[in-house]
């Protein structure tokens, strides 16, 4: 399995949400997954060390020119939210499935994108 988690895939799996567990292969995640999950401002600092902890085991997918190219389209054509392009953008360019739970993010056409079982 490669996959890119959403920010929301992330929080339930982190929380102990997912009523199936994650199959084993690689998983990255967007720089906008990370922004979203280390800003939070109530933050205690446990689950600051949680999420950090789990960063280093996922590769991170920067703001490389493919999927800020991506980005655009899907924005301009479905009107997305900005980080919802990036998020959609970097599971298109580096053709995985998106896990997520986010309704929008599920029916964008052309992107291969699988919703999470929940306790």
């Amino acid at each position: 399995m490669k996959g890119l988690l959403d920010s929301n895939a992330i929080l339930y799996l982190l929380g102990g949400r997912l009523a199936v567990p994650l199959e084993s292969g690689q998983y990255f995640i967007s720089v906008i997954s990370e922004l979203e999950l280390l800003s939070y401002p109530s933050m205690e600092e446990a689950e600051e060390r949680q999420i950090r902890a789990f960063l280093s085991k996922v590769i991170v997918l920067g703001l490389t020119k493919n999927v800020r190219e991506n980005a655009i389209r899907l924005r301009k054509e479905y009107r997305l939210k900005l980080p919802d392009a990036i998020v959609a953008a970097s599971a298109l360019s580096l053709n995985v499935t998106l896990l997520t739970n986010d309704k929008t993010l599920l029916k964008i056409p052309g992107v291969s994108a699988k919703s999470l079982h929940l306790k």
